[in-house]
Parts: C-alpha cells; structure tokens; sequence
C-alpha cells in the first residue's frame, strides 16, 4: 500500500485519472487490471471475485511475492519452479506466499518482515524525501488517496476516493475498498490485520510521517482506508478482536474469541 519507485523498470505513462468501464479501469486509453465479473463489480459476500490481471499487474506481484519469499518457510520444489521469469507469479501464489511469512512468526514479527520488504522497495531516503513533498497537510493526504485508487487495484481490488472528516474537517482523503481482494484470497483476519493494516498504517505514519488509519470490514470485505487520521493502539482496535471467518478460512479456529494469529 506504499507509492513505490522502481529504476530499474520502465512503465507505460499512467495519469493520475481513472475512468471505469464495464469492470476495467483505463489509464491514458491504457487497459488495466479488471474484475472479470459479467456485472463488472466484485461477487457477493461468500463468493471470490475474477479478475483480468494483465502484464503491470503480474510484475507487481512477482515483485511483491519474490521479496517476501526471503522470508518465507520452503513451499517445496512447486515453489521453486515459480521464481522463473516476471509473469509466473499470479495472485493465488502470491497470497501463497503471505500465507508461509505467516508461519512460524508472530504478529510482531509478520509485521516486521511487511516493513522490511516495503523498505527494500523503495530507493535510499525515499521515506525522508517523503515527508519533505508530502507533509501531514489536507492537500497530502487527499493526494495518496487518489493514487491509491488507480495503483494499487491490483493489490485489493476496485476502490474509490471518498469524503470523511478527519478532526473535525471535511475532506475527500478517504479510500473506500469494495472489496478486498487479499482479504477474500486469503480468508484470513490475520493475514488482514498482520500482513496488510497495521504494516501499512505504520508505514506512512511512522515512516512517511503522513497518518492512516484502515478499517476493514469483515462483514463484507470492504474497507476505508483515512489519510490524515493518526491509528488507534492495537489494543483499542475492534480489528485486533476480530474472530476468523470460520466459513472460509481453511486455519480457522471457531472456538477462539479472536483469530489466533492476532495474538502477540
């Protein structure tokens, strides 16, 4: 969830717009990733959204996967076979991936290996250089909102800026995930919370000295994501009381209170 730069990659322009159509979003005339539902929005609750990822959205996640595989537990010779080339990385092996970070590790651990594959994403002082283009102003914040809408559709799917108040001022800093597409991949509330919320709100908070504050909502794996509004302590987050989604996580454990896995 982190505006990255890569030198050593080249893209095709991208404008900051974004039009939707028929599930697609287009990029200066550009087709990128989109859900392939016939509806052109996310399924419904219970149901795991298709989508079209094209060439961008593949090397994001084997750039994502191969950094975070570092990390992660021997998924065996399958495993290996996959590091081959840009394109062999598709969503399922990266949420695969995610899942092996994950075990063995602890909450503060999980979230110490998202920080550090983040911070080797990025150039030297890019967190420093950051804070001097983005300070914590209404104008920075609702700016990462709208970039977070185009670039990171790949990562959780459609999502669109929105008005909320952040002390008690009205502004369009808001992200609003529909769905969440790691979320619905994966089942997990640990893998949401550990590997994906509290990793990145740390980051701009802490590292980019810009607030977010994410919400998720696991009644409908939707979630808002507020730039400009400093996190609560993981103790006073509902998120971090979470019970795992019985239903659809294949590591669920019905009778704990809260998912295992939010456990220090």
């Amino acid at each position: 969830m982190v505006v990255l730069s890569f030198q050593a990659i080249n893209f095709p322009s991208v404008s900051h717009c974004c039009i939707q159509r028929q599930g697609h979003f287009h990029y200066n005339g550009i087709v990128r990733c989109g859900i392939a539902e016939a509806s052109g929005v996310p399924a419904p609750m219970g149901q795991k959204t298709k989508y079209n990822d094209g060439v961008f959205e593949r090397v994001f996640m084997t750039l994502f996967a191969r950094k975070m595989e570092k990390f992660a537990r021997s998924g065996g010779e399958n495993e290996k076979k996959k590091k081959k080339g840009w394109l062999d990385y598709d969503y399922d092996s990266f949420v695969e991936v995610s899942k092996r970070v994950m075990q063995g590790r602890s909450r503060l651990q999980q979230q110490q290996v998202v920080r550090e594959v983040l911070l080797s994403m990025l150039p030297p002082g890019a967190p420093a250089q950051f804070r001097k283009l983005f300070p914590p102003t209404k104008w920075a914040a609702e700016f990462n909102a709208a970039l977070t809408v185009p670039f990171f559709h790949w990562l959780v799917g459609p999502s669109e800026v929105v008005e909320v108040e952040v002390n008690g001022v009205k502004q369009k800093s808001g992200v609003l995930i529909k769905k969440c597409r790691y979320l619905e991949n994966s089942g997990c509330v640990g893998m949401c919370v550990n590997m994906c919320k509290i990793p990145t709100q740390d980051f701009f908070t802490n590292e980019f000295g810009l607030p977010l504050t994410m919400i998720p909502n696991f009644e409908d794996m939707s979630c808002e994501m507020v730039y400009g509004q400093v996190p609560p302590q993981f103790e006073e987050d509902s998120a971090s009381k979470q019970p795992c989604l019985a239903d659809i996580c294949s590591i669920a454990n019905p009778t704990s209170s809260a998912c295992p896995k939010l456990q220090a």
